[in-house]
């Protein structure tokens, strides 16, 4: 049984993981037979109010936030080794370019929270396969940018030329379709940066999924 850890962070799309992509991501690991270790960073945000779109003025912790998506425990990001794992998978959300870096706010010169690109960087190292989902794909441009990844968030040009100047190689992909850098052991898919619902989003993450768990029997 491969176990897969889940990198959430937060829960809602504006200030967390994307609640659809990451219910699916976990609904299909389970279907598959996977094992999942959910896991967040441990760090506290600013809420933000998901009816009026505005922040909510209340500070808010992401493990604690992830719980409610994970229905259990989630595991300090800090305390995780790819060792534990076979896999790592990461759904999207602002929380993927506001917690767990800082691509919203710094684009191609940001910066990956340090537990975060830590196991990053060692599941890379180790060979075993990382997907990202929808905005996610920038945490790995931003980690892995010295070995040219080659990833998709769709067919957006501005976001997909900041990945290629944090390093990355941006391929256009259609919502359904998943990009694989064999070179690298990275699965992507656009998701919700091209929509436009949900059975829509879910091809291609079912897609990610699959392929994600077929590198690591292959491994």
């Amino acid at each position: 049984m491969a176990t897969i850890g889940v990198m959430l962070s937060g829960c809602g799309v504006l200030d967390g993981s994307e609640i659809h992509e990451a219910t699916l991501t976990l609904y299909f690991l389970n279907k598959a037979g996977a094992k999942v270790v959910c896991l967040a960073p441990e760090m506290d945000v600013e809420a933000v109010n998901h009816a009026t779109k505005a922040p909510s003025g209340q500070k808010r912790n992401v493990r604690v936030e992830a719980a409610r998506l994970a229905r259990g425990p989630v595991a300090d990001a800090a305390e995780v080794r790819a060792a534990d794992l076979d896999g790592l998978i990461l759904p999207g959300g602002f929380g993927a370019a506001k917690n767990l870096c800082d691509f919203a706010i710094n684009g191609a010169k940001g910066t990956v929270f340090p537990s975060v690109a830590a196991l990053i960087r060692a599941m890379h190292a180790a060979g075993k396969p990382i997907g990202a989902i929808c905005i996610a794909p920038a945490v790995l441009a931003l980690a892995l940018g010295e070995f040219f990844p080659e990833l998709t968030i769709g067919d957006d040009p501005g976001t997909a030329q900041a990945l290629e100047v944090a390093g990355a190689r941006h391929v256009v992909r259609a919502v359904d379709e998943i990009q694989v850098d064999a070179k690298n052991n990275l699965v992507t898919t656009p998701a919700y940066m091209l929509g436009p619902g949900i059975a829509d989003i879910a091809k291609g993450i079912e897609k990610l999924v699959d392929a994600v768990l077929a590198r690591v029997k292959a491994a």
